[in-house]
């Protein structure tokens, strides 16, 4: 997540016992709207009330700003939009931390921006940042599960800003349209206000109305926006059509097979105002082929890796649709859901000549908004083709199986704002597939409620699953959740317990990894946040998982941790853990249902410092040691990252992370004839490096260079029968493949370059190369790994992509 301040931190905990006064700003009504240019001299602002006295949050909190480093801010509005003018003072231009990023990326910079909560719900947000460089940043705010503030750096508005340096510090001018903002219909409107200021040079941040770190929540500490009446937005529509060019590249060198194809693709995003409060976001046949590639890792866990969504439809403004974490994006245009049916029931002469490991996306659909009456209403519907792989035989003779049908994807969401900036909704997913295969039917009520102190919250959930057969009983199952938590003072935790039955499935649509287990969880924090001696911040933190099977009722782990975390007078920032995992019994490691292994449980510390950012090189490092009890079993984590600043315009950084095992047990293979898994004890070894360079032209084009290379390799010493008991037992079957090490190599390159020619609309450019490589030869070292993999043929993709913001409004004005 992008998170361009330590917002985490200021809502670990919650409130301070005298609440102070709620700030107010009145915003003046004008008929001649101020110039975007970073020069307040229009006649607008000359007699606007100015809100003023920000208050530290980090790195001492209650600290309020000096005369000569104050912040002066003043908004004006139209039946356009809202204006914003800020001046941040300073002693000297050479205060200004400006280093040039693009769209949506914070360095070293100082940067202003202000939150609007448009329902004065204290729940819902909106940000708007920009940086002493131009850049600009936003953002929707949403709670988090115990009251706090969840940033979803992904959603973008088109809105105007620019920004000006002198020997007074810089200024700020910003035009947010009505369009970028949902609000309800009444004349005279009262909106949550909030405005934040960075100084990096001394690594402040500063709220207008305080924000407390004691005290439970972002968007309910927000100050008020008055005078707003009469407000009448122009219709809200907008079209993002897209084109897009792909030229493809892999040495195949096979007779028949193109080393070399190409494509080109065309569609578009539509956004419509339904009204004040709702819009509707669709997009037709989307291009997601620039987005990052995944971070791909040597799987040695029963369970799937889950990917992160780059896909920007499904990123932005999709706060509603996370409620209760049921969506899981990847799911949409993921695998097929019979990926391996292709290769089921082959005849000796044929073979699987094509089988696609993604299904098509066809199109999707948001729908959401918010009443006057805090109520949230959200739809989703995506459809994805139907997949088929292509089977031949010896003479050429080709056949089709289907491996994924038509298939719906449909989530409703109803979300009500109560008192106490509570909140309630109702969620149900849907997929249905048009097909043989089974549908999907997942919903159920979040809760959050805090009482009238904002000192105590109950959150929590309660989902049920129904997966409906064509050809047996539908399988129903149950889950739910329920928090207590004390979230004000230095002193808070909460206390969780969890239930999963063995029937509970919401994979279609979310991801979950297991099921029939009943957990609690205990959290315990003090935190001081008066500076002393040699801090700014420390605090010390102690946490308790237990676990067990639902169904058969037994004992699964427990696991106890302890830390603390430190900031220092000079920024830098450290972490201490210690951590016991008790011994347990894994159900899932086996691979065989019934089974169990008997864990040895384990010991481990680990510690990071970080230094401060807003020096020209700085970095990180992580280091942890573990002991398990098996086998006198060792491992080790170490993980250095480092961003060095050329200039303002050009910067590289890396992150290095080794990650050995010694000695580590765990599941190897299968005895085939008597279906009893066979474990090993083995030696595993893990390195990951990933370097970025960074080149900014300006603040509004730039060029990002990545390359990600990861290493894993395994190699078995010993094996194993898994007894049983769970114990490793001595080895008496011969019926499995000893030559399964593993050795595991990934290689990507991911370059692009992107220019905003205007709001709104992007080209970019992209190369991103890759490579995979997966065998049995685990006995070399890193760098032969490295070279082999370097010269490894590889997938190289060019593309070129334009999209263009068309707004209705300014489209109407030009026809006129």
């Amino acid at each position: 997540m992008k998170t361009i301040f330590g917002l985490c931190l200021s809502c670990l905990t919650v409130c301070v016992f005298a609440q102070a006064p709620v700030k107010k700003l009145e915003a003046i009504k004008v008929t001649t709207p101020p110039k975007i240019d970073g020069v307040l001299d229009d006649d607008v602002w000359k007699n606007a009330p100015i809100a003023t006295d920000f208050v530290e949050n980090n790195p001492v909190a209650g600290r309020h700003e000096k005369n000569e480093e104050r912040t002066e801010v003043k908004i004006a509005y139209d039946n356009a939009a809202i204006y914003v003018a800020a001046r941040m003072h300073e002693t000297s231009a050479g205060k200004v931390a400006r280093e040039l990023t693009t769209r949506d990326n914070i360095a070293n910079d100082d940067y202003f921006g202000m939150i609007l909560d448009t329902y004065l719900d204290g729940i819902n947000g909106t940000g708007f940042y920009v940086t002493a460089a131009g850049v600009q940043f936003d953002a929707k705010y949403i709670p988090a599960g115990s009251g706090g503030s969840n940033e979803d750096g992904s959603w973008n508005g088109v809105w105007e800003s620019n920004v000006k340096v002198d020997e007074h510090g810089w200024t700020a001018e910003f035009k947010i349209p009505y369009s970028a903002l949902r609000f309800g219909k009444k004349d005279a409107q009262t909106w949550g206000l909030n405005f934040i200021r960075k100084r990096q040079s001394e690594q402040k941040q500063l709220f207008w109305n305080e924000l407390d770190p004691k005290k439970n929540g972002l968007m309910n500490q927000e100050g008020q926006l008055t005078g707003l009446k009469s407000i009448t937005p122009p219709l809200r529509l907008a079209f993002y059509p897209y084109f897009s060019t792909y030229l493809n590249h892999y040495p195949y060198n096979t007779a028949g097979v193109k080393n070399t194809t190409g494509s080109v693709n065309g569609g578009m995003d539509v956004k419509y105002g339904i009204n004040q409060s709702f819009t509707l976001d669709v997009t037709l046949i989307p291009d997601f082929g620039q987005v990052q590639s995944d971070n791909k890792v040597l799987n040695l866990t029963p369970f799937e890796v889950k990917y992160t969504e780059n896909r920007p439809f499904f990123t932005e403004g999709t706060e509603l649709f996370n409620k209760g974490n049921l969506f899981y994006s990847r799911r949409i245009g993921g695998s097929p859901i019979d990926y391996g049916k292709a290769y089921d029931g082959l005849k000796p002469t044929e073979s699987v000549i094509s089988n696609p490991s993604e299904t098509r996306l066809l199109n999707a659909t948001k729908i959401s908004g918010r009443l006057s009456n805090g109520l949230g209403i959200g739809f989703f519907n995506a459809i994805t083709n139907s997949a088929n792989a292509i089977v031949e035989d010896a003479n050429g003779n080709r056949r089709e199986v289907e491996t994924s049908p038509l298939t719906n994807y449909n989530i409703l969401v109803l979300d009500q704002n109560l008192k106490n900036n509570s909140a309630v909704t109702l969620i149900n997913t849907n997929v249905d597939r048009f097909g043989k295969d089974y549908n999907a039917d997942v919903g159920g009520v979040v809760f959050n409620l805090n009482n009238k102190k904002n000192s105590y919250n109950i959150n929590g959930y309660g989902m049920m699953s129904n997966l409906f057969y064509h050809d047996q009983p539908t399988v129903t199952g149950y889950s739910y959740e329920l928090s207590f938590a004390k979230t004000q003072g230095s002193f808070t935790g909460a206390i969780t317990q969890d239930l999963v039955d063995d029937k509970y499935n919401q994979n279609d649509l979310g991801i979950l990894f297991n099921n029939n287990y009943l957990n609690h969880n205990l959290n315990l924090q003090y935190f001081i946040y008066k500076p002393s001696k040699l801090f700014n911040q420390w605090g010390v933190f102690a946490n308790a998982y237990y676990s067990r099977r639902l169904k058969e009722s037994a004992y699964q782990n427990l696991n106890l941790n302890v830390g603390s975390y430190f900031r220092f007078k000079n920024n830098w920032q450290s972490n201490i853990n210690l951590n016991n995992n008790r011994s347990g019994n894994d159900f899932y490691e086996p691979r065989v249902a019934g089974r169990y292994y008997r864990t040895s449980g384990d010991n481990n510390f680990n510690f990071n410092l970080n230094t401060n950012s807003n020096t020209r090189l700085h970095g990180g490092i992580y280091f942890a040691y573990r002991v398990y009890n098996r086998f006198k079993g060792r491992g080790y984590d170490g993980e250095v990252s480092y961003n060095y600043r050329i200039s303002n315009k050009f910067s590289f950084g890396e992150d290095v992370t080794y990650m050995p095992r010694l000695n580590n047990a765990g599941f190897s293979t299968m005895d085939t004839l008597n279906n009893n898994p066979i474990f090993a004890r083995r030696n595993v070894q893990t390195l990951e490096n990933i370097f970025n360079i960074k080149y900014t032209f300006n603040n509004v084009a730039g060029l990002s260079f990545r390359l990600r290379h990861y290493w894993s390799k395994l190699n078995n010493k010993e094996f194993f029968d898994l007894a049983q008991n769970g114990e490793l037992a001595n080895l008496t079957s011969n019926h499995f493949d000893t030559a399964n090490d593993q050795n595991y190599n990934v290689w990507n390159i991911d370059m692009i370059y992107e220019w905003q020619f205007s709001p709104g609309s992007v080209l970019s450019l992209a190369w991103k190369s890759s490579s995979l490589t997966n065998t049995n030869m685990a006995k070399y070292g890193y760098f032969n790994n490295f070279d082999n993999t370097f010269n490894q043929p590889k997938n190289n993709n060019y593309s070129i992509k334009v999209l263009y913001y068309i707004d209705y409004q300014n489209l109407k004005k030009k026809r006129g």
